[in-house]
C-alpha cells in the first residue's frame, strides 16, 4: 500500500512578491504546526513539493523533524491563473461546471488536474509501497480529488477553499486508488491573490 499525504498550504502573505514567491503570513506560520502535529505519529519515507514557497514552508516543519530532503515537482504547482482572473463565487461555478474554461493566458481546471495526476502517479511508480508526504495547493488537490472521484466538484471545493493548511490522506493499490481520509484543516478565510 503507497499511502500520500497531501498538505495544502498554510494562510499566505500576499504583501509581497508573487504566486510563485508568497511566503506564509505570520498565523500561517503558527498554523503549519497543525499539520505537523496531525502527521506526528505517521510514517513518512520522502517529501515531494510543488516549487511555490508557501506549499514547501508549509511541510519543511515536518521535513526536517524526519531528516527529509524535499525533492520539487513544478507540475505539483497551483493553477495559472491568467490574466484578469478574479476569485469569486460565480467564477469558480463556472470553472467547475465546465473544466475547460480558463482565463485569458491562464490554465482550466483539467489542464490543472493532468499534469497534478502526472506528478502523482510518477510518485505511486517511484515511492511504491511507500509513504510520501507531499506539499500542495487549494486548486491542485481539489483537480486530484476530482480525477479519483468525480463527485467531487464546485460544492466540495467550496467546502475546503477556507482549510489552510488541509491534510489529505489518499490510499494507493499499485495505482488503483482505494480511498481519501481529511486529516487536519484550519479554517483560515480566503481572500485570493490581491
Amino acid at each position: 500500500m503507497t499511502i500520500l499525504y497531501f498538505v495544502r498550504h498554510a494562510q499566505p502573505d500576499y504583501r509581497t512578491g508573487n504566486d510563485r514567491t508568497f511566503g506564509l503570513s505570520e498565523e500561517g506560520l503558527e498554523d503549519r504546526l497543525a499539520a505537523k502535529k496531525a502527521l506526528a505519529d505517521i510514517r513518512l519515507d520522502a517529501a515531494v513539493s510543488s516549487p511555490y514557497r508557501r506549499s514547501r514552508m508549509t511541510i519543511e516543519p515536518i521535513a526536517q523533524e524526519r531528516g527529509l530532503v524535499i525533492a520539487t515537482d513544478e507540475r505539483l504547482r497551483e493553477r495559472d491563473k491568467g490574466e484578469g482572473s478574479c476569485n469569486t463565487h460565480e467564477m469558480f461555478r463556472k470553472r467547475w461546471a465546465d473544466m475547460t474554461f480558463h482565463e485569458q493566458g491562464g490554465e482550466c481546471l483539467q489542464e490543472t488536474q493532468e499534469r497534478n495526476i502526472a506528478a502523482v502517479q510518477d510518485i505511486l511508480q517511484k515511492y511504491e509501497n511507500q509513504h510520501i508526504l507531499v506539499g500542495t495547493h487549494g486548486t491542485a488537490l481539489c483537480t486530484i480529488c476530482h480525477y479519483y472521484d468525480p463527485s467531487f466538484g464546485y460544492e466540495e471545493f467550496m467546502r475546503v477553499i477556507d482549510y489552510m493548511p488541509w491534510v489529505v490522506r489518499m490510499e494507493f493499490d499499485g495505482m488503483r486508488y482505494v480511498g481519501r481520509t481529511e486529516i487536519a484543516w484550519v479554517p483560515k478565510l480566503f481572500h485570493g491573490v490581491k
